[in-house]
């Protein structure tokens, strides 16, 4: 009875050194693992997005930090304020399936203007907001890149786009003959759009089905305003989202923007240049 007592208690004893041996070695392991990992993020430049931290560097990585726990890997990651960045939604804006009329390409990717007023391009685009999609409409001039009309709602229709052209109207008051290019949205292509145009004697152009490249100098502004004025942040409000882009286009872009393009000055400084150069022409 005492031999298997002691037998018992011997089972025990190994089992528990065993478990202690095995836990520190686990516990050695881990931490030199938690080392190594912080190692390899040193090394590493990870953007900004923390639930894609743990995804985004695990398949990616041959270390042996890559066996750690994705909770650990995560929570490291946070003390060094490491994340990445995540992929952005996209919002559809252009609706080209629809019964109006489609004007003729008449700008055909011919961007330069000899004069303010000769050539505009218009385009819509969305800003992500914590309240949902923020939609901007915009009207650029050709000559001088400036942006001389704009509108933003949660909505992109008709009436979207009818503002931003109102705006350009309103501050530019072009001479007739000025040809206004876009895409084939059925907010340019409306009866109320082109109604507007007619009014003012505006010829309508609009790009091939699909083709992004008929309207480069449009897009080319969506990307520079989405990457100098929103970056990776995401607006808690569609208000909030309209005054970052208010500064930016009013302030910042149109009056001190420099493009190399134009000289290295901006837009608002090209076109007083070209006031000044017409005044000693003549």
């Amino acid at each position: 009875m005492s031999f298997r007592f002691f037998a018992c208690a011997t089972s025990w004893v190994f089992q528990k050194m065993a478990t202690t041996i095995g836990a520190r070695e686990e516990k050695a392991n881990e931490n030199g693992m938690t080392n190594s990992l912080q190692s390899v993020l040193k090394m590493r430049i990870i953007p900004i997005g923390v639930s894609m931290a743990v995804p985004a560097f695990m398949p990616n990585s041959k270390h042996k930090a890559s066996k750690m726990a994705r909770k650990r890997i995560a929570r490291l990651m946070r003390g060094k304020k490491l994340y990445v960045r995540r992929k952005r939604r996209k919002a559809r804006t252009t609706n080209s399936h629809h019964r109006f009329p489609i004007a003729s390409n008449l700008l055909e990717r011919d961007f330069t203007a000899d004069a303010p007023n000769k050539k505009w391009v218009a385009d819509i685009t969305f800003i992500e907001t914590q309240e949902g999609w923020l939609y901007l409409s915009g009207v650029l001039d050709i000559y001088s890149r400036k942006i001389v009309g704009w509108a933003m709602d949660a909505c992109h229709n008709a009436e979207l786009v009818k503002s931003a052209l109102r705006m350009a109207l309103l501050s530019r008051q072009p001479a007739a003959g000025l040809i206004h290019h876009s895409d084939r949205g059925s907010e340019y292509a409306s009866y109320a759009y082109r109604m507007l145009l007619q009014e003012h004697q505006i010829q309508a152009s609009m790009s091939g089905t699909g083709d992004c490249y008929d309207n480069a100098m449009m897009e080319s502004f969506w990307a520079t305003l989405k990457e100098e004025c929103c970056g990776q942040t995401i607006f808690s409000t569609r208000i909030e989202a309209k005054a970052a882009v208010f500064e930016y286009i009013e302030v910042y872009y149109n009056r001190r923007r420099r493009h190399s393009s134009l000289g290295y000055i901006s837009p608002v400084d090209y076109e007083e240049h070209g006031k000044q150069r017409k005044e000693v022409l003549s």
